[in-house]
């Protein structure tokens, strides 16, 4: 499988701490690739690293074989990489379906004052995005909803439109921030299914979670990290066995006493 995303020797340091260091890893188009790793591995920062928000100090990144190191997050995105975050952000006043349709902001060809004007190429462009957030409505089993206040749904759902909103853009690679969290045992089990119809559907994921039922259960390749550095990288099983990967979650004394 050809590398869709490549990270290459890739660092970044903040005054005298190095956040991540000397990272190479890539994610192959069409896989689930999970990045894990304790509290402070520096995670969430490879995510800001890719999507632009920060620019490594050493190394670089490549798309499709063509380098987007420090690229800012807007051009990363019209790229077809697009992120949900930890923390939900929906807009508080509008629908799940107005929610999900902002998604579509960087595909939209028309220009603000075609909208004003009612022409027609701006009315078939509508009809076009609506059509497209109503598609992933119905895949996420969220059309119901649709006319809901988005933030008045069950945490869970929350978590849905938020992903659906990434969705509706059309990426290639969707990269998910702890998709899990908050959510009980039923809605991870609903998650897993999701991510795997994500992929079913042409888009590659990079997935970063706390949850390790989650992520043995969808990756099909797992990066860790300790310290901001690689430590190890396998299938389920492989890394399930690592010793380096569990004293990094267990401690040396931990690992020696269970032993």
């Amino acid at each position: 499988m050809s590398a869709l995303l490549e990270l290459r020797s890739v660092g970044i340091s903040f005054g005298g701490l190095r956040a991540v260091d000397q990272l190479s890893f890539s994610v192959a188009e069409g896989q689930i690739v999970g990045l894990i790793g304790p509290n402070g591995a520096g995670k969430t920062t490879v995510f800001n690293l890719i999507t632009g928000v920060y620019r490594p100090t050493n190394g670089e990144i490549l798309w499709q074989g063509s380098r987007i190191t420090g690229l800012r997050p807007h051009r990363v995105a019209a790229l077809g990489i697009r992120r949900t975050f930890q923390t939900i952000r929906l807009f508080a006043e509008m629908s799940v379906f107005e929610n999900v349709r902002a998604g579509c902001h960087l595909g939209v060809r028309q220009h603000w004052w075609q909208g004003v004007l009612q022409l027609p190429a701006q009315r078939r462009e509508e009809a076009e995005l609506a059509e497209r957030t109503h598609a992933v409505l119905r895949r996420l089993q969220l059309e119901t909803h649709a006319n809901d206040l988005a933030v008045s749904l069950p945490y869970g759902l929350q978590r849905r439109v938020e992903l659906a909103r990434t969705l509706v853009g059309e990426p290639k690679l969707v990269i998910l921030d702890e998709p899990a969290a908050g959510l009980n045992d039923a809605e991870s089990e609903a998650l897993n299914e999701t991510i795997l119809g994500v992929r079913a559907s042409g888009i590659t994921v990079l997935l970063v979670e706390h949850d390790m039922n989650v992520v043995m259960k969808v990756s099909d390749h797992i990066v860790v990290l300790n310290f901001g550095r690689l430590i190890a990288e396998g299938d389920a099983v492989a890394i399930r066995d690592n010793s380096a990967v569990i004293e990094a979650y267990l401690g040396r004394e931990d690992e020696e006493a269970a032993a």
